[in-house]
């Protein structure tokens, strides 16, 4: 994603969910390997969307609801937008804790992509965009709570129950249990080069059958849904730390800074010292 002198870049990250308030005149954007629920609503301008079920046009105070393993994009110019991502443990409980869970293999999904006439969810994110750009105390208090009601509003009026007896949340997310134990293999080893031969392994299938299983389950490649968690570590890790640029690429398996920051940047649109930069301390 290209940057100009008037780009405006606001991230706040927790371990359960995360939102980033960007206003770019150049927007790329892609949810590819993601396994996170979101939303992304469109504050100012207009976007064209891309995913499995085609085309779609977002225009101001539209949002675009995102499961996990979606393949979206999207694209625009003089863009305003406030993307909210949501860990799936937390979807879970809440749903849960709605009694909106009806079983074990029960999950969440949305009902439909493109959602252009709820008044209360865009209050709720208007709402959490300015907060981000406050100077106020106790500013974190009211970021939470606006995250969580917005959960719990997209599980009330935008969702239904999905039931999989392959679907199971893992500590790295919503995963089919064919691929589990490679997924997970994949999070612990995040610090080592991994070869296929060997995530393959974990989940006892050849190679060949692996990749095609992970492909087909997940919509990216092994190694591409592997760059996409090395990412997601590499952002709490420049959240929560205090840690150097090149510490933290060690911890997330690149041979050198330079090749994770060209491995994040292509992420991101940004590096991660510009990342860090753009966070919204607590």
């Amino acid at each position: 994603m290209s940057q100009s002198a008037s780009s405006v870049n606001r991230f706040f990250i927790r371990p359960r969910f995360s939102i980033y308030y960007r206003k770019l005149r150049r927007f790329q954007w892609s949810s590819e390997s993601s396994s996170d629920y979101g939303v992304l609503f469109l504050l100012a301008g207009s976007l064209t969307c891309q995913s499995e079920n085609g085309g779609q046009r977002l225009e101001a105070n539209q949002s675009l609801l995102l499961e996990p393993g979606s393949k979206t994009s999207a694209a625009g110019h003089n863009v305003e937008s406030l993307l909210v991502t949501f860990a799936p443990a937390l979807i879970i409980d809440y749903a849960s804790r709605a009694r909106l869970v009806s079983g074990e293999g029960s999950a969440p999904a949305f009902n439909e992509a493109v959602i252009d006439d709820d008044k209360r969810l865009v209050q709720l994110l208007t709402d959490l965009s300015e907060e981000l750009a406050a100077e106020e105390a106790g500013k974190e208090i009211i970021i939470d709570a606006l995250t969580e009601q917005t959960a719990v509003h997209l599980l009330r009026r935008h969702s239904k129950m999905r039931r999989s007896a392959e679907l199971e949340l893992s500590r790295v997310g919503l995963v089919d249990r064919r691929i589990r134990r490679a997924v997970e293999y994949m999070q612990a080893h995040l610090d080592q080069e991994l070869p296929l031969k060997e995530i393959a392994a974990a989940s006892y299938l050849s190679p060949y059958h692996f990749a095609r299983l992970f492909k087909k389950l997940t919509g990216a490649t092994p190694h591409g849904y592997l760059a996409a968690l090395r990412t997601t570590q590499a952002k709490s890790l420049l959240a929560e730390t205090d840690l150097s640029i090149s510490a933290i690429s060690v911890r997330v398996g690149y041979a050198s800074p330079s090749h994770f920051t060209r491995a994040f940047r292509q992420a991101t649109g940004l590096t991660p010292r510009a990342f860090r930069a753009a966070l919204v301390r607590s």
